[in-house]
């Protein structure tokens, strides 16, 4: 264990941020030129579609070292990165399902699912399950902290009852993230039309739709493979 413990933060430690000129993007992350090398980045829909090809960026980024490969991460922020790192600690949580969970809640909300034992919320995560859930919570709970001082200020005022950042709405996630593709207002505007009744229907039937699928099927009608 003491060497497993080691190994982590030598990766953590690794590459902690990369800064550089956006070389591409594509559905699950981005190349970022960093003194001449191109480093490919894996990321979620939410930050691909903060992404422009040709401008710079910083992003936060965590290492996962594998026997058979190297994998970057990248995220908006720190904080970010230090939630994706620490969901990774729970039993049955690898860098995938801990993206998947960021992809789909932003650090607050999933500290408050977490502090509030939200099993609902937690389930929105596609490859979460009730018992999945309910192991973070239980894990978890006395590890990733909560942030007072926003509860406090959201307490006063909603009457008592702290609100939560909602997740950008697909439709706009699925639309900036085309966009910074290279694809027009008009065609993204079009493509997630086209989507819609399909995004509807995963709504209805498990509670929360993918962006990333949605993403890949908008890729496809709009002829990029």
């Amino acid at each position: 264990m003491a060497r497993q413990a080691a190994g982590d933060d030598e990766r953590n430690a690794v590459i902690a941020s990369v800064s550089g000129r956006v070389a591409a993007v594509s559905p699950d992350g981005a190349v970022v030129e960093v003194g001449g090398i191109g480093l490919a980045v894996q990321c979620t829909p939410g930050t691909i579609a903060r992404l422009q090809v040709g401008e710079g960026a910083r992003l936060s980024t965590s290492l996962v070292v594998r026997e058979d490969s190297l994998t970057l991460y990248g995220f908006a922020d720190d904080d970010e990165r230090q939630l994706f790192e620490l969901l990774q600690t729970a039993n049955g949580v690898g860098p995938r399902l801990a993206q998947a969970v960021l992809a789909i809640h932003p650090p607050r909300e999933v500290r408050r699912a977490v502090s509030m034992a939200d099993v609902k919320a937690l389930m929105q995560v596609p490859g979460i399950g009730k018992k999945g859930a309910e192991r973070l919570i239980l894990e978890l709970r006395d590890r990733l902290g909560t942030t007072t001082t926003d509860t406090q200020l959201d307490g006063a005022a909603t009457g008592g009852l702290p609100s939560v950042t909602p997740v950008a709405p697909w439709r706009d996630q699925l639309s900036s993230a085309l966009v910074g593709l290279g694809w027009t207002s008009k065609e993204a505007d079009g493509a997630v039309a086209e989507l819609a009744p399909f995004a509807d229907e995963q709504i209805v039937a498990t509670g929360s739709v993918e962006v990333a699928v949605l993403l890949r099927q908008a890729l496809r009608m709009l002829g990029r493979p």
